[in-house]
């Protein structure tokens, strides 16, 4: 009894400690276990942060230009593309106490990095704000995004997930806009390529055409390759896509850059074949019948860039079907991101990321509120149009242009105008054929995208990409109105690309944009309203000059003349009729002098 009294004891003594030693042994790791998944989502939120400002931000080209229509399908994904990427993600390197100067090392490379990229935020959002059609400053917003998110997957889990996140997050950047030196050359080039090879097929099947820019010319009308101020929109789509599917496949670099080659020229075939259609259309039956399935035509394109790339990567892909089916067996052993706690930065490193972005924000609020407190109104004026000119006629605006340009109020018309009014030479014999004039009015409220809405529809925009050529820039001069002040209007000549036999055409147009509110101190001894400069004059210093003066969400008003002729046009007769015009037809509100 004794000996077994003693057994049972022992038992259960040991039994005690070894319950006692489990107990110590997991509740620390459950008190603890909590703290990387409370870390982790923070983590989330700072950078999910950080890719929100910058996509809230380009959002804006999004929705008002639809070759970017499809940014709305990056993030989300990018965002897949970075889960499956976690899926199979390699071990993170291990840190050891040992290698404390490497350590160092890698958190002072890391601090002297990521500090410039989160300083630079301000500056480039008050830029932003100011010029939101500034793509140069969008670039360098998702720079500085992309580069603070690769840096902390670079301190987390080190050069082996730099190289593995590095695609799905470079993948986002496909959604910035390009820059308009890179774009324009190469997307006008494009059209006038696709309207040149649909011209010369339709030319060989019996339809006779002629090619002006980007439109095509029949003899009932004419057939725009896409609207005058639009591109190709399925070149940018084509390169996501590409991408996409290169990624989901994981091919090898060569193969990718092939994946995206092929993409492209699905594009490009598909787009002179949607040309040709149009104008078969356009021949066949009317130019209404082109409208009804211009739309049709050009998603078609879409889906078929879609599934010829998808077809594309299976055949690029079918080498790494087998590797990538052992990979995935073994991705579910790879341990979580809570159970390498020690790679994470300290919770106040995250905090005070979240205070300067919010500091950033308030801070460009603050800036513009403060500043829109000192602006001047400047006179409000409309236009009265001309109903009881010669061949007076309203001209429908197409869809497609209301939904690029979302005004709040516009307008376009048409008329006849006599050369005698412009001015007869003394030494014409015969009489010259009648000219006509156009002129378009539009107004946009104030709003965070008014500006960039404003500046689309420019003559020396939308006319190059309607066969016209840019001739002559006179420069901006102020002409009076009915009401005893004055409007600014740059006034430039174009003519067309390719004339025809019976003479060519020729196009005066007077521009003008103006704003509602300007700095007092831009206002002093002048009651002109701003006249925003062409495209590729709105310089650096202009830019900032208008965050230095808090102008943002600023409504404005366009007003574009334009006098079309196949005979020639004096450009001191044009401007002649031109002021004579504005005193005829702009008037100032009541009480907005």
């Amino acid at each position: 009894m004794t000996v077994g009294r003693a057994f049972i004891l022992r038992l259960l003594r040991y039994n005690q400690r070894r319950l006692n030693s489990v107990l110590t042994q997991t509740q620390p790791v459950t008190a603890r276990s909590n703290r990387p998944l409370a870390r982790t989502a923070l983590v989330v939120a700072a950078i999910g942060a950080l890719w929100f400002i910058l996509f809230r931000q380009l959002s804006n080209e999004w929705s008002i230009n639809e070759q970017y229509n499809y940014g709305w399908f990056v993030p989300v994904f990018a965002l897949f593309l970075f889960w499956l990427r976690w899926q199979d993600r390699p071990d993170p390197e291990i840190r050891s106490r040992r290698k404390r100067a490497a350590n160092n090392r890698r958190a002072f490379l890391a601090s002297l990095i990521a500090v410039p990229a989160l300083l630079i935020l301000l500056p480039v959002r008050l830029l932003e704000i100011a010029n939101p059609d500034w793509r140069l400053i969008n670039w360098l917003h998702a720079a500085a995004v992309t580069t603070l998110t690769l840096l902390y997957l670079w301190y987390t889990g080190g050069t082996p997930w730099l190289r593995h996140f590095a695609f799905p997050i470079l993948f986002a950047s496909i959604a910035v806009p390009w820059l308009t030196p890179v774009e324009g050359p190469i997307v006008q080039d494009l059209m006038r390529a696709v309207a040149a090879i649909a011209s010369e097929a339709a030319t060989l099947s019996g339809i006779p055409t002629q090619v002006e820019g980007n439109l095509i010319r029949l003899s009932n009308g004419v057939v725009g390759i896409n609207e005058a101020c639009s591109g190709v929109r399925s070149l940018q789509t084509s390169l996501m896509i590409g991408l996409l599917f290169g990624e989901l496949k994981r091919l090898s670099i060569l193969n990718r850059a092939a994946l995206v080659a092929g993409a492209i020229a699905i594009a490009f075939i598909g787009n002179c074949a949607r040309a040709l259609f149009l104008v078969w259309i356009g021949a066949s039956k009317n130019l209404g019948a082109v409208s009804h399935w211009h739309d049709f035509a050009g998603y078609s394109i879409v889906v078929a860039v879609f599934a010829g790339s998808l077809l594309l990567a299976i055949l690029l892909g079918r080498g790494k079907a087998e590797g990538g089916s052992q990979k995935s067996e073994t991705s579910g052993q790879l341990p979580l991101l809570s159970q390498r706690s020690y790679f994470l930065l300290p919770t106040s490193c995250f905090l005070l990321v979240f205070c300067w972005l919010a500091f950033v924000e308030i801070g460009c609020e603050a800036w513009y509120r403060a500043h829109e407190r000192n602006v001047t109104p400047l006179p409000e004026w409309t236009v009265r149009w001309p109903k009881d000119a010669p061949g007076f006629h309203e001209t429908e605006i197409d869809e497609y242009v209301r939904d690029t340009l979302r005004y709040n109020d516009g307008h376009a018309f048409a008329w006849d105008v006599t050369p005698a009014k412009l001015g007869e030479s003394s030494s014409s014999v015969e009489q010259p054929a009648a000219m006509q004039c156009k002129l378009y009015a539009f107004r946009w409220n104030p709003g965070s995208s008014s500006v960039i809405r404003a500046r689309t529809h420019r003559p020396d925009i939308c006319l190059p990409a309607a066969g016209w050529k840019q001739v002559a820039d006179t420069g901006v001069h102020t002409y009076p109105t009915a009401n005893s002040f004055a409007l600014p209007f740059r006034h430039l000549e174009f003519r067309i690309r390719k004339p025809k036999k019976s003479g060519q055409r020729v196009a005066h147009t007077f521009y003008c944009l103006s704003e509602d509110r300007v700095p007092s101190g831009s206002a002093i001894d002048s009651k002109l309203p701003q006249m925003t400069a062409p495209r590729h004059k709105l310089t650096r210093n202009k830019r900032i000059r208008r965050v230095l003066e808090g102008q943002r969400h600023l409504g404005q008003q366009v007003m574009e003349v334009v006098f079309v002729s196949r005979d020639e046009i004096p450009a001191a007769d044009a401007e002649s009729r031109f002021s004579e015009l504005v005193r005829e037809v702009v008037f100032a509100k009541p009480g907005s002098q």
